[in-house]
């Protein structure tokens, strides 16, 4: 039984609206956060509006288990929340062009949809697709006193400039970094995933900043509940030792590093093998480099569903993460929350300074490392490997910096702080302009 909340300090139920892209029962990290936050906000009492789009990874999961698509009924059901999920086409990321219809489509929707809604105490705009924030400024133009909160999960222009798809002093640069002035201007408050992020925005020198907060993003505690990783998980000379990655393939993440050392273990480390979930526009040359330089030693599975992959973590003894070294502040890989909750070391390949290189650092769970060091790579797999104490102490500490610092029950006390103290100032404004 829910109760009502005084989330806006007068005794009665904040209307929240979140918008994302991507919305459960969609598999992607932002998906799952969305459904984390919007849930807590429910059982607070709060009315909560979820609008978002069709997603990808939920349909090739289902098609993978030759299952039908999710309904929408079923969705709202599980997560006890009003989603208005918007239709559309869902080309995917196969080309810019694909991945800009979609976004086109879903920004016109989406402002339709916010158009449509009462007023809300609270809007939540995530980054997923690039400036969503402008629907929920055109409600707010509608409905003076709603509050606008950024979750900006990565930073563009920067991301299209860094990875050369666009000229940095071209017209597309200078046409986002002007919307985003124009945004930032109207915002109240905004939350980043780590120090590097925040200095990035800070350092647009745009003339009215909102305040901004760091929140990593989390999972929850309840999906890991046991820690399986950490306990009686064979480790032995005889079995093969299993680097995990898993997740996204995208720009921003780098394999070479990755891929050479796989070569030069063929014949030198046979006994640790390279294991690889996931998909994105990287993956045809992952691919393609297994085949010619016959890695045997590195699986490709794509892919795989919630139950699949969670087998896959509890038989991996560490888990790698990459970055690139120009995209460190415009993203923040969300690899690592799932795999510390498994108590999985961490082997960490790109620039200091990163939420994971913090991560690593303050709990010394696992080994970080720079882009180009294959050596100091390989050494790292063969010590863990060869090491089943240095192995079991990282893993305990991995599942101790979860508990800590990474789970839901930390990081939604964080945002229930933000939201209810910009709530509160709609509240106040509200006062004032009755009175008067």
């Amino acid at each position: 039984m829910r109760t009502a909340c005084s989330s806006n300090g007068k005794g009665f139920p904040l209307k929240i609206t979140i918008i994302n892209q991507f919305c459960p029962p969609d598999l992607s990290p932002t998906a799952r956060l969305i459904a984390s936050l919007a849930q807590h906000r429910v059982e607070r009492g709060d009315q909560v509006t979820v609008v978002g789009g069709q997603g990808y990874t939920a349909s090739l999961q289902d098609a993978s288990e030759n299952k039908k698509p999710t309904g929408v009924s079923a969705c709202d059901r599980q997560y006890g929340l009003h989603i208005k999920r918007v239709w559309t086409p869902r080309l995917g990321k196969k080309t810019v062009l694909h991945r800009c219809i979609d976004y086109l489509v879903f920004y016109m929707l989406a402002c339709i949809t916010l158009i449509r809604l009462p007023r809300q105490e609270v809007i939540i705009c995530l980054t997923t697709p690039p400036l969503i924030a402008l629907a929920g400024l055109l409600h707010k133009f509608f409905h003076r006193n709603t509050r606008i909160i950024l979750w900006n999960m990565d930073c563009y222009p920067e991301i299209l400039e860094r990875t050369n798809s666009i000229h940095p002093n071209g017209i597309i640069f200078r046409s986002i970094a002007g919307l985003n002035r124009f945004v930032s201007a109207r915002l109240d408050h905004v939350v980043c995933l780590d120090s590097a992020m925040r200095d990035l925005l800070r350092s647009r020198n745009d003339s009215k900043q909102a305040p901004i907060s760091i929140i990593p993003n989390w999972e929850q505690l309840d999906r890991f509940s046991c820690p399986e990783a950490t306990e009686g998980k064979a480790h032995s000379r005889e079995k093969a030792f299993t680097v995990l990655y898993s997740g996204n393939m995208g720009h921003g993440h780098c394999f070479k590093t990755v891929l050479d050392a796989a070569k030069i273990m063929t014949d030198t480390a046979p006994n640790i093998q390279f294991l690889i979930t996931g998909g994105g526009v990287q993956e045809k040359f992952i691919r393609q480099t297994i085949r010619s330089e016959q890695l045997d030693n590195v699986v490709f599975e794509g892919y795989v569903s919630s139950e699949r992959l969670r087998i896959i973590q509890q038989n991996s003894h560490c888990a790698l993460i990459t970055l690139k070294n120009n995209m460190l502040g415009c993203m923040s890989p969300s690899k690592l929350h799932a795999k510390l909750a498994m108590g999985l070391p961490i082997i960490y390949l790109g620039p200091a300074g990163s939420n994971i290189d913090d991560a690593l650092k303050a709990y010394q769970c696992g080994v970080s490392l720079r882009q180009g060091n294959t050596q100091d790579f390989i050494a790292a797999l063969q010590m863990l490997k060869s090491s089943s104490k240095i192995w079991k102490g990282f893993a305990k500490r991995s599942r101790y910096a979860f508990e800590d610092h990474y789970c839901d029950k930390k990081k939604l006390l964080l945002l229930d702080a933000i939201i209810d103290s910009t709530s509160r100032q709609s509240s106040k404004h509200s006062a004032i302009k009755n009175a008067a």
